[in-house]
């Protein structure tokens, strides 16, 4: 499996932007699908992004349609979420994930990605 580190998280107000980075390294990067999830205070985690293998296909939770843009750099082994907008709603520790054989298949749910990162918290105040 890879290892995963988040980074780019912190304070915001509502309206603003924050850009998260995934780092993968260890086993090989290639043919991973990767996935962003978040986890609010007292809730489950729930699937945010996700993003195949080439980059060509992705998927979002309703909630963020229209302002996170999930992508990748498989040259740096890193993926992105560009969070434009944010609510105080989005405030959550957000987590990267990865998936072995992401080429074709578009996939949310968690128990498919085998690799997680520790989070990076994302608070957004109003």
């Amino acid at each position: 499996q890879v290892q995963l580190v988040e980074s780019g998280g912190g304070l915001v107000q509502a309206g603003g932007s924050l850009r998260l980075s995934c780092a993968a390294s260890g086993r090989t990067f290639s043919g991973y699908a990767m996935g962003w999830f978040r986890q609010a205070p007292g809730k489950e985690r729930e699937f945010v992004a996700a993003i195949i293998w080439s980059g060509g296909s992705t998927s979002y939770a309703d909630s963020v349609k229209g302002r996170f843009t999930i992508s990748r750099d498989n040259a740096e082994n890193t993926v992105y979420l560009q969070m434009n907008s944010l609510k105080p709603e989005d405030t959550a520790v957000y987590y990267c994930a990865a998936r072995r054989y992401g080429y074709i298949n578009i996939k949310i749910e968690e128990a498919v990605f085998g690799s997680w990162g520790q989070g990076t918290q994302v608070t957004v105040s109003s």
